[in-house]
């Protein structure tokens, strides 16, 4: 029987998430045995297992492993994918998240230029699976997606609005809850539609945010992949500083771009949720 999960409970779930991040990332947490992570989450070791069985498809003990710090590492051996040939072996298609469930389309360079003048941008606040989410869309499509848990929502609101400066901004939750609903289906959904993106960068920046849509869910890919998959092989560095300023978190993955010593990088909403995300994913696919 498939569990539908409340929006509170997806929140409630992610803040449980983040503090056994937390806790396992502890020099002592690789040790620690499932009745003493529940214990420190105040739950009993039952509960405790199905609340992340529930959030993740796997036991505790099999998410614990894929939150370990050598998890990147493993990522990268395992399932590490140059996007020149993501398409030609069938990885584009085969995520059961959000692969390619995205239609998207992008600002001219000349109107972003101009900071986005005339632009209206509508905002809302959701629950995710990630904590409170940050959305921001106009009608053509989600533009930007901001998590709070660590940053803050004032943080993250500040973030967002000031990569446009010169757009009006709305709040109107109401008229983006159906792209929310595509970009977070509840548990045991599956997205009929895809969701619907509006890019607003500079052409570089939207080119390095269009490749990182060809990684697949549960695989990952280094900065140096993307510059040559975009022909910019010696830009490292400033594919680095676009995909940091990826707007739309989640639909745009740059949480999968990783170091090429295997190492998490940096993430721009804080580095426990770049790991929730990943441990999310390679639970779906495992």
């Amino acid at each position: 029987m498939t569990v539908t999960l409340t929006e509170p409970e997806q929140s409630y779930y992610y803040r449980l998430m983040r503090r056994a991040i937390d806790r396992i990332d502890a020099d002592d947490g690789r040790s620690l045995t499932l009745e003493e992570i529940a214990a420190e989450m105040n739950l009993s070791p039952a509960h405790f297992q199905r609340v992340f069985s529930r959030w993740a498809g796997v036991s505790p003990k099999r998410f614990q492993q894929w939150l370990t710090l050598d998890h990147a590492k493993q990522l990268l051996a395992d399932r590490h994918t140059t996007l020149e040939t993501a398409d030609a072996v069938g990885l584009s298609g085969s995520g059961r998240l959000h692969d390619l469930f995205v239609r998207w389309e992008a600002m001219s360079p000349g109107d972003y230029a101009q900071g986005a003048e005339g632009l209206t941008i509508l905002w809302g606040w959701f629950e995710s699976p990630f904590g409170p989410a940050l959305v921001m869309g106009t009608e053509k499509g989600i533009c930007g997606i901001g998590f709070a848990a660590e940053t803050g929502p004032e943080s993250a609101m500040e973030d967002l609005t000031s990569r446009w400066p010169k757009a009006r901004f709305v709040e109107k939750p109401e008229a983006l809850e159906p792209f929310v609903a595509l970009a977070f289906p509840k548990a045991g959904e599956t997205a009929s539609e895809k969701t619907p993106l509006f890019l607003i960068g500079a052409p570089f920046q939207i080119k390095v945010w269009e490749a990182l849509l060809q990684i697949p869910t549960g695989h990952v890919t280094t900065y140096s992949d993307i510059a040559n998959a975009i022909g910019h092989p010696r830009a490292v560095r400033a594919v680095g500083t676009a995909v940091g300023r990826n707007p739309i978190s989640w639909l745009i993955p740059c949480h999968r771009a990783l170091r090429k010593s295997g190492g998490l990088g940096g993430y721009h909403w804080g580095l426990p949720v770049k790991r929730a995300m990943l441990a999310w994913e390679a639970a779906e696919t495992a």
